[in-house]
């Protein structure tokens, strides 16, 4: 699987904390509603695995990934949660060498030109800019472009619907990640109709 095919799939990737196994599966189905389909279910849970599992089941054209990974245990996880790609907020050399095993894309995290020049001597082109916000948002990511147009980026971090197009409109940006998809209150409120209409709105970015 080409993760950069994987980034452009939609404008929007949600970062999703499942703390509720019960919310997993009717998620799912309510963000593809929506027109959203790729996942990043982030590992700050003792279910989230299971999440991963279950969102596939119920919508199994999904592209269900694994976020908050950090060491190769965390991706030995996932290969076997049946994750399609992984996401790093960092990158390590221990890291690099284990994404090499699994079928499993990684997505590393950069913040800066020598963190993204190191990535990319391991072999990496797609990357996850973060904390994207503080980072230096926009304008980093617009004079990254220059010196590296051979790579592309999903800024995740501090981004809302409201400044999410403003990314999207650099060249070298795919997609972005953003927490607003999924808001923990509306789905204990089992609001999936709300989540649907967020999904929409998401989508509709890059039309």
């Amino acid at each position: 699987m080409n993760l950069q095919d994987v980034l452009r799939i939609g404008p929007v990737m949600p970062v999703i904390v499942i703390r509720n196994l019960d919310h997993a599966a009717p998620l799912a189905r309510a963000l593809a509603r929506g027109g959203i389909r790729v996942f990043e279910v982030t590992l700050r849970t003792d279910v989230a695995l299971d999440a991963v599992k279950a969102m596939r089941d119920a919508v199994p054209d999904a592209i269900v990934g694994v976020g908050t990974v950090t060491r190769p245990a965390d991706l030995e996880s996932a290969v076997s949660a049946g994750a399609m790609f992984a996401v790093s907020p960092g990158l390590t050399r221990e890291l690099a060498e284990a994404a090499v095993g699994p079928a499993l894309p990684l997505l590393p995290g950069v913040m800066t030109p020598a963190e993204l020049m190191i990535a990319r001597d391991m072999g990496f082109d797609a990357l996850k800019f973060f904390p994207a916000r503080e980072a230096g948002g926009i304008g980093m990511l617009r004079a990254l472009g220059g010196p590296f147009p051979d790579v592309v980026f999903c800024p995740t971090g501090g981004i809302t619907y409201e400044t999410a197009s403003s990314y999207l409109e650099l060249p070298n940006v795919a997609c972005v990640g953003g927490s607003w998809l999924a808001p923990i209150d509306m789905m204990e409120r089992g609001d999936w109709d709300g989540i649907t209409r967020l999904a929409e709105q998401a989508a509709a970015l890059r039309s």
